[in-house]
């Protein structure tokens, strides 16, 4: 109860600072689109793949064909290739699991087949007990696996909006996602490793090409960044994160989750702008949502399309392009019943399986949504047409 308390005090007097020092430039999307709700999408079958999951934060698959799932208590669950049946396969030691906070993102090296490496990113007890993330990476052993090393550690954390998505780009670095800690104006600040997309070497070291001296901050103004993703034939970088979807800022500025475009060095305008306003000093998002949450996870690129999970949404989003460029051509809610309704409830990460179909994990047993028979599940979807 005491910690409880204490987090609420945090999170009150978080807010009252952005309240009393910012009133951010709102801005929606210059351009319309249609947006339509797809309950059951015409030539999509979906089917359990496998359930009984505790929360499952982050999905893939090795190149044998069997699945990782990255539970956020701390628990690695490997589904051997033919099985539907998980067992243990690594736990961290040192994870300390509160609110949102534990065991997130998960990688693999990008040369996995010479180097067989597996980058976690997750939070423990730092100095002074404060909770603090760190990527570590673990080798491959068999079905289990071995602690190997630190990456990247010493990177601010909290209960809440603390990001957790790492991924390897087609550069071959590793990106790491991180979060304001509900505090706002650490996402301005390039002291801070908070509310940033960082990228480092596979060693973790720091690239010589990075857009900042000696340090491993890729782009910043960033809120709760919560995927990435990579267009397999440009190779433009997308993110996904968190807008205020409560009123955590003057004027009751809430909504406005985002996909970003990313790129190196660039501002993306958290707590000073909120949206698209349109202004040069700051990156504005592709795609934002004006009248309601969408909370945004996992993405990725599939069939030409990008393809984003929600939690509060309980949608996968399937975003189409014009021909040319990245601007939204429409959007389509997958499993979606209304704004913050779905089929399956909350979803967190996506990715392409071995056989090409997309795999989804759902995110229920968060004690966020109602629970249904088997949650957390992986769902395999097949797009057949």
């Amino acid at each position: 109860m005491k910690t409880q308390l204490i987090i609420f005090l945090f999170i009150l007097s978080s807010s009252l600072s952005v309240a009393q020092n910012a009133s951010p430039i709102l801005g929606e999307m210059p351009q319309k689109f249609p947006e339509t709700f797809v309950p059951e999408p015409k030539g999509v079958e979906v089917e359990v793949w496998a359930e009984n999951f505790n929360i499952p934060w982050s999905l893939l698959f090795l190149p044998n064909g069997d699945a990782l799932v990255a539970q956020r208590k701390g628990e690695i669950m490997r589904v051997p290739k033919g099985s539907h049946i998980q067992e243990s396969f690594f736990e961290v030691s040192d994870i300390m699991a509160v609110g949102d906070a534990g065991l997130m993102g998960m990688a693999l090296h990008p040369d996995f087949e010479n180097q067989s490496f597996i980058y976690l990113m997750y939070t423990y007890a730092g100095e002074n007990n404060a909770l603090t993330s760190k990527v570590i990476r673990i080798k491959h052993d068999g079905n289990t696996a071995k602690d190997d090393r630190v990456i990247l550690d010493n990177i601010p954390a909290f209960a809440i909006h603390l990001g957790g998505r790492i991924a390897f780009g087609p550069d071959k670095m590793l990106y790491i996602g991180t979060g304001d800690m509900s505090q706002p104006f650490t996402a301005q600040n390039l002291e801070s490793l908070a509310s940033k997309i960082l990228r480092v070497t596979p060693e973790g070291e720091i690239p010589k090409d990075n857009p900042f001296p000696n340090s491993p901050i890729y782009s910043y103004g960033h809120r709760v960044v919560q995927g990435f993703a990579w267009d397999p034939e440009t190779q433009t970088m997308f993110n996904s994160e968190h807008g205020p979807s409560g009123a955590a800022v003057e004027n009751e500025v809430k909504f406005r989750d985002e996909v970003n475009l990313v790129v190196k060095g660039k501002n993306y305008g958290w707590p000073m702008v909120v949206g698209a306003p349109g202004i040069e000093e700051y990156e504005d998002p592709i795609l934002s949502w004006n009248d309601a949450a969408f909370p945004p996870a996992g993405m990725v690129f599939y069939k030409g399309d990008l393809f984003v999970t929600s939690l509060g949404g309980q949608a996968v989003m399937r975003v189409i392009f014009e021909e040319e460029g990245f601007k939204v051509k429409k959007t389509e809610r997958w499993f979606s019943t209304g704004l913050s309704e779905g089929v399956y409830g909350r979803f967190r990460d996506i990715t392409i399986g071995p056989d090409g179909y997309l795999y989804v994990c759902t995110s229920n047993t968060d004690g966020r949504a109602k629970t249904r028979p088997g949650d957390d599940k992986i769902l395999r979807i097949k797009i057949l047409d």
